[in-house]
């Protein structure tokens, strides 16, 4: 049979959820069903859609192997007059492979394994996988069914097709190279890859590559969503062809369930340009790894080339930033099964961050979906009926309830931002004065040490204690509603420590704990003035980016702000990108920071070391904070997370002879 010049290939993004067989299952039934409608021969699904990528040490049970070949082959009858990639776990010779299964024309065909595998920073496959061997073949026997199994090729009367999964394309010595020697048509990479800012043209830059390199069609899909409850996936589906560049790229951020991009593709015109590559060596061996499969090309002819009428997707960091942690609480809000969300509003640049995000998803999950499948998806919310056309100044009353809990110390400028930010955004809008419990517990606390507490000598006390007292006040609230309490913390603050455990760090997520405070001021600054373009500006963000930040935990006339307690936040993040992405000691931070802010004017070498000293003692002393904090989103590569990013003893020496060392250097640097 000969192959059609013109044929339709797609990828599709799912929003998975770990170890949610059914649920995963529906939904790539439904991109199957989606992409046979619309007439596609080659469909490439994510990594591990069956399973969910996030399993993490379920993975190593045979349970869930078995689980995840079972729904294979409950998909498999559904792959009529179509060839799918499904992203699947297979045990096999006692481990476990990251593997991809190949599903043609209504039967499993073979399996093809991950090559390399990542084992940094947020991914752990190493722990769970082993690689497979480049070149090696063997066969895969599950009771009656025996397949071929490992680097493999797939010949669907006359177009080959070949693979690569996530990792396998990030290499020097990628596959894609092999795969054009053997003649391959079509490459698919099912990825499981997440979001961080820029992370998105590296992704073009891979695909276009290895289309124009290898002169084939490339197929990348990716996950979506919030999965597992830290990584968040864009979705990012594309679709190149030989020196045609990327033909189309799906839509990011997405809140729907499944999002299927297609393109048609031109296969001579790409072996046309083989022919033409004076550069381009085919293998002279016969491959033993190839395998036949019937596919039913005469359902799937295709009269002409349509026009490709690509919109390259360019977002800034921080329209991303907001698409991101939006989708984000959007998933944990649905998966959690929680019914609405609470944060402790003071009326500051993080509580209202947090607050104008969950008004961003709203708005924007209102936007995508519509009423209807709105209301479909948060069906599990007990106050939300499935027969009202829902807008957002119904919606965001019961989605998120704002808790103001004032002490003495508290300010009408933070009362009345708060407020005023809630009633913007349609929020509730609930106020307690905790003056009265802070009396009882610094009352008790006199009788104890037979004398009256005071700022002089328990600054630290009497600062932690008012947070503290908001603690059990909001989660009770948070318990009452059967609502998920948001914790407002950022990374900065993580750094050094500053935040009270069981008072502001108070939470079951904390969504901007991957950012730092100084990007934070910017992005209000930002949603203040422009904002998203489907949004506009929320002007009333002037309240809360016209104060200069402060705990307001201190007396009024003692004038507390967060950079006199810590240091200017420009200055804190420059240390902590230095000392904790770049490893950088004491001494080199310094010498960075000089060249970073040159001569005496905003501050001088002693101050730089002050802060350089302040930060190494901070960071040391409250590692303990940091393994307890909620759950963060992975935003950056800058994440300070200790279960996936920033590892670090929680006792240690604190630095100390290399901060002697700076000392030493900075006086033999004084004229």
């Amino acid at each position: 049979m000969q192959i059609p010049s013109l044929i339709k290939i797609g990828g599709a993004s799912l929003n998975q959820t770990p170890l949610d067989w059914i649920g995963n299952r529906a939904r790539i039934l439904q991109a199957i069903e989606q992409a046979k409608t619309e007439g596609v021969s080659i469909l490439c699904l994510p990594e591990l859609c069956i399973s969910g990528y996030g399993c993490e040490d379920a993975f190593h049970s045979q349970g869930v192997g078995e689980s995840a070949f079972r729904s294979l082959l409950q998909i498999v009858p559904h792959t009529q007059n179509i060839a799918v990639a499904l992203g699947v776990p297979i045990h096999a010779n006692q481990v476990v492979y990251n593997a991809i299964a190949w599903v043609c024309h209504g039967e499993l065909k073979g399996i093809v394994a991950k090559q390399f595998l990542p084992g940094q920073d947020l991914y752990y496959e190493t722990r769970w996988f082993k690689p497979w061997p480049t070149g090696l073949v063997r066969t895969f026997t599950h009771e009656d069914l025996t397949v071929p199994m490992g680097d493999l090729i797939f010949d669907l009367e006359g177009l080959k097709v070949g693979f690569e999964i996530c990792e396998d394309a990030w290499v020097i010595d990628r596959p894609a190279r092999r795969l054009a020697a053997y003649g391959v048509d079509v490459i698919l990479n099912a990825s499981a890859s997440h979001f961080a800012f820029s992370q998105f043209a590296a992704r073009q830059q891979i695909v276009e590559e290895g289309a124009r390199a290898t002169s084939t069609a490339y197929v990348y899909s990716n996950l979506l969503g919030c999965e597992a409850g830290r990584i968040i996936y864009d979705g990012t589906v594309l679709i190149a062809s030989g020196n045609r560049g990327i033909l189309t790229e799906g839509p990011r951020f997405s809140y729907q369930d499944v999002v299927l991009t297609t393109m048609v593709v031109d296969v001579e015109v790409n072996r046309l340009q083989r022919r033409k590559n004076v550069n381009y060596r085919p293998t002279y061996e016969q491959p033993d790894h190839c395998v036949d499969c019937v596919f039913p090309w005469t359902h799937h002819r295709i009269e002409h080339l349509p026009q490709s009428e690509l919109t390259p997707q360019t977002q800034s960091r921080f329209e991303e930033f907001s698409h991101a942690v939006a989708l984000g609480l959007w998933d944990y809000l649905r998966k959690s099964r929680s019914q609405a969300f609470v944060v402790s509003m003071s009326g500051g640049a993080d509580s209202s961050t947090v607050a104008t995000l969950i008004y961003v998803m709203a708005s924007l999950a209102l936007k995508e979906l519509g009423p209807a499948a709105f209301a479909q998806k948060l069906s599990h919310l007990r106050w939300l009926p499935q027969d009202e056309a829902w807008e957002l100044s119904k919606v965001m009353p019961h989605l998120l309830l704002g808790v103001y809990q004032g002490s003495r110390n508290s300010s009408e400028t933070t009362h009345t931002a708060a407020k005023k930010l809630c009633e913007a955004i349609h929020a509730r809008f609930l106020q307690f004065d905790i003056s009265q419990i802070v009396e009882t517990y610094t009352g008790w606390m006199t009788d104890v040490l037979d004398r009256p507490l005071n700022w002089e000598q328990d600054d630290l006390a009497l600062q932690n204690i008012q947070a503290r007292v908001r603690g059990p006040s909001v989660w009770l609230l948070a318990n009452t509603y059967g609502a998920l309490l948001l914790s407002t913390s950022n990374r900065s603050e993580a750094a050094v420590g500053y935040a009270t455990m069981d008072g502001d760090t108070c939470g079951g997520l904390s969504p901007i704990a991957g950012i730092d405070k100084a990007f934070i001021l910017q992005w209000l600054s930002w949603m203040e003035t422009e904002g998203l373009p489907a949004l506009g500006p929320l002007p009333i963000l002037n309240l809360v980016t016209s104060q200069k930040p402060t705990a307001e935990l201190r007396p009024s006339d003692r004038g507390q702000s967060d950079e006199d307690d810590l240091m200017p936040y420009p200055i804190l993040d420059a240390i902590e990108r230095l000392a904790i992405r770049d490893r950088k000691m004491p001494v080199a931070v310094w010498q960075a920071l000089r060249q970073q802010f040159p001569g005496d004017a905003p501050y001088t070498p002693d101050q730089l070391a002050q802060f350089v000293e302040r930060f190494f003692r901070l960071w040391s002393r409250n590692q303990w904070k940091r393994e307890r904090y909620a759950p963060s989103f992975h935003l950056d590569d800058e994440n300070l997370d200790p279960k996936t990013w920033c590892r670090f003893p929680i006792l240690s020496g604190g630095f100390v002879e290399e901060l002697d060392a700076l000392k030493e250097v900075v006086n033999n640097s004084k004229p």
